[in-house]
């Protein structure tokens, strides 16, 4: 069994969050790291993301203005130094470029420049800083590594035990359109809605190259007898029947990483709970209020259960929420979500 630090990789509004503070209260073995990578995709020198390419003030006043993919790094290696196991949960599409962009290695993770023509720079790029080298924002100019989609070099994702959480886009596009508009945009700080950061093409192309390369599978999550030389199964959570059957799925995702189920796993009502997940979710204010506030993790009641709608439902709930113009925006996203969404629906783990 995988002793690696554990990384659920996810999408936005993908009820990760609640998943995560299950695991928050294993204090015992566990060392969880929230959301790290985002302070690079968004705010650093090698910054992804465009939402604050125009905002140097809110890049600033973020405080990880100088965070790049190393110094990240580096800071959960020296959590990982704790003696506990690390239980890492992030988004995703933080390690990829937007829009099917090519990937290619950060600068700071050792991404070695394009040798350019005569008369240009044809130097490697080290660590940020290092040699008077500084990064700048994607695209790099350096080098991509064969088949992979992230700006994270395999040598590095292979120092991790990979599981997976998802949410039909019916539900997770309408609650983060709902983050980016009056009135919790301004707790946010997300004033418009990006559909590249949906998430789901992202999570998708991660996935299968972690499959290819065989760092996930190619047994299925309960197929224990069939593992072998430190080989870890394909292990994905869909959040429906994580909401459903939470002590069921809590119970078979625990096997698959090699912790010790507890039933008080379930229960977080402690003042140290609670300041614990406020110190950690602090940095996002307005998208984890819920988990913020929760107490537990109990299973839905058949009043409550999930009815899968009409997609003439969906359009008219959301245009009387948010506006015609919203509903459409939010249909069109959503559709093209869902092939990736049922792709990796057909590995979820089951009970």
């Amino acid at each position: 069994m995988s002793s690696k630090p554990i990384f659920v990789a996810t999408h936005p509004r993908a009820c990760s969050t609640a998943f995560e503070r299950v695991f928050m209260t294993r204090t015992d073995i566990l060392n969880c790291v929230h959301e790290p990578f985002g302070d690079a995709f968004y705010f650093g020198p090698e910054r992804l993301s465009t939402r604050y390419e125009d905002d140097e003030q809110a890049r600033q006043e973020s405080g990880f203005e100088h965070s790049t993919f190393k110094t990240i790094f580096d800071r959960i290696e020296k959590e990982h130094e704790e003696g506990k196991r690390l239980f890492i949960k992030d988004i995703t599409h933080y390690l990829v470029p937007p829009e099917g962009k090519p990937a290619t290695i950060a600068p700071s993770l050792g991404g070695k420049r394009v040798k350019k023509g005569v008369g240009t720079n044809g130097t490697t790029n080290g660590a940020n800083g290092v040699n008077g080298v500084h990064t700048t924002p994607y695209p790099y100019g350096t080098e991509a590594e064969p088949g992979n989609p992230s700006v994270v070099p395999a040598s590095i994702l292979k120092q991790f035990h990979f599981t997976f959480l998802i949410r039909h886009p019916r539900s997770s596009i309408p609650s983060y359109w709902r983050c980016t508009i009056p009135p919790l945009d301004k707790v946010t700080g997300f004033y418009d809605f990006m559909p590249s950061e949906a998430g789901y093409d992202e999570l998708r192309r991660v996935f299968d190259f972690l499959r290819t390369e065989q760092q996930i599978g190619p047994t299925h999550a309960g197929e224990h007898d069939d593992l072998k030389n430190g080989e870890v199964s394909i292990t994905v959570i869909d959040a429906d029947d994580l909401l459903n059957d939470p002590e069921g799925i809590i119970k078979a995702y625990c096997k698959e990483v090699g912790i010790d189920y507890k039933d008080d796993m379930l229960c977080w009502d402690t003042e140290e709970d609670h300041q614990r997940a406020k110190s950690a979710f602090e940095k996002w204010r307005g998208f984890h209020d819920d988990a913020i506030e929760s107490t537990s993790l109990k299973p839905r009641d058949a009043a409550h259960k999930k009815k899968v709608k009409t997609v003439e439902e969906e359009n008219e709930e959301w245009k009387a929420k948010y506006g015609e113009e919203a509903q459409k925006c939010i249909r069109a996203c959503v559709d093209a979500n869902i092939p990736d969404y049922e792709h990796l629906k057909r590995f979820a783990l089951k009970v």
